[in-house]
């Protein structure tokens, strides 16, 4: 008998082959009983979406491309950034520059284990074979541009990490936020922050490098 895992895995090769408009599953559904809240854990992706932590270990190995694109300046790389267990310099500094702040036109080092949670997320659902590069809606921010965004009524944290170089908010095409939500969050690598909106864009995942725990926005 085909386990949960097996279900969903050939749920996504079906959204990746065509469907990807269709949510894996219904979302209501997979959070009915679990406790339902508007607080920073109130927020429960359905479990088990993707096992990342079960992948093989050539996975984690294996050299590192991040493909992204960031709509707000018209911006795309596509670039091989670690290899070997090191950090490759000038595609880090590229990298860094991609997640600028852009309208405060500024950066700073943004933190290598966010950079492998976005490329975790990239690569894993490459497999399935949606090979979509990574949308950065934002990522560094300086603390003008982030206290301008709560003036304007915008989802943003007083002491949001994106100050420090710790945040992205982001969007792979063809991924509804439940599912990339669901795979940053198997990652254990921090903070996860759903972000569930209409229009043809539709919505975005916060992923941050901080303590572990859910939200929805």
């Amino acid at each position: 008998m085909a386990s949960r895992r097996d279900f969903l895995h050939q749920g996504l090769r079906l959204t990746a082959a065509g469907l990807v408009a269709v949510p894996l599953i219904d979302a209501r559904a997979a959070r009915a009983g679990a406790s339902q809240t508007s607080d920073a854990v109130g927020v429960e992706p359905p479990p088990d979406l993707f096992d990342a932590q079960v992948v093989d270990p050539d996975f984690w190995a294996k050299p590192r491309t991040l493909s992204v694109i960031r709509p707000q300046s018209g911006e795309r790389t596509n670039v091989l950034y670690w290899k070997d267990g090191q950090v490759i310099d000038s595609a880090y500094q590229e990298l860094c520059h991609i997640l600028r702040d852009v309208n405060g036109k500024s950066s700073i080092p943004i933190d290598p284990k966010l950079l492998e949670t976005l490329w975790a997320s990239q690569a894993f659902v490459a497999r399935y074979g949606l090979d979509k590069p990574m949308e950065i809606l934002s990522g560094y921010r300086t603390p003008a541009s982030n206290s301008r965004l709560i003036e304007q009524g915008v989802p943003a944290a007083r002491q949001s990490l994106h100050m420090s170089g710790k945040a992205a908010d982001v969007r792979i095409a063809g991924l509804t936020e439940e599912v990339l939500g669901g795979l940053v969050k198997s990652f254990r690598k921090g903070g996860v922050g759903f972000y569930y909106r209409g229009g043809p864009k539709g919505g975005w995942i916060h992923a941050d490098t901080g303590l572990n725990r859910t939200w929805k926005g």
